[in-house]
């Protein structure tokens, strides 16, 4: 993207732009960024780090997770979202830098948050895994309450399931024993027939 003949490029310019190559608005939002851009030529937001200020320095390590996922923008979605979304530092300065009132806690399903505190613990160290910790205490509490919850009802569904698989198989095989029933007599009324043509036959050659 070149964007040199806009050198007096605004602070609400850069945000956009920061914006565009991740959205910290939610997780989603954050999957759904530009993952192709991976170059950007204006003089305030240069490739040296060094220069850069706060959004360019964002801007910036956006562009290098697309550069480093070229053939894969899921993958680089994925990056995003670890290196921002699950560190605390990076995710407040981006929802300040955003305006932004947003917990990426509430993202997630309460089922699959402790592996998701296992890869902030993996990736970011014990110190964020300490504050995600107590950022979803009460959460992952109730998670292992719902947990428990679910189980219960599915083994009470599938309880339900096998009585009903049980009374369709008694049915099943009633059905199965009126069948030959059935079956029987017709052979029997095809028998009984077939000697009713044979008397017939006899009584017409006696006369």
């Amino acid at each position: 993207l070149n964007l040199l003949e806009n050198d007096d490029i605004s602070t609400e310019g850069q945000i956009k732009l920061l914006k565009l190559v991740n959205d910290i608005s939610s997780i989603e939002a954050t999957l759904q960024s530009n993952h192709t851009l991976k170059n950007v030529y204006v003089d305030r937001i240069t490739p040296s780090v060094l220069e850069l200020g706060e959004i360019g320095t964002h801007i910036f390590l956006a562009i290098m997770i697309n550069e480093g996922h070229v053939s894969d923008q899921e993958a680089a979605g994925r990056e995003k979202c670890i290196q921002t979304q699950l560190n605390s530092e990076t995710k407040a300065q981006l929802c300040r830098l955003q305006g932004v009132d947003h917990s990426v806690f509430s993202d997630i399903d309460p089922l699959h948050l402790p592996e998701v505190l296992s890869l902030i613990g993996g990736r970011h160290g014990c110190e964020e895994l300490y504050l995600a910790l107590k950022a979803s205490i009460m959460t992952l509490f109730s998670t292992m309450n719902r947990e428990r919850c679910i189980q219960l009802r599915r083994e009470y569904h599938a309880a339900i399931a096998a009585r009903h698989r049980a009374i369709a198989a008694e049915h099943e095989t009633k059905v199965e024993e009126l069948d030959n029933e059935l079956a029987t007599i017709k052979e029997e009324a095809a028998v009984r027939s077939q000697d009713n043509v044979y008397s017939q036959s006899n009584k017409r050659r006696r006369t």
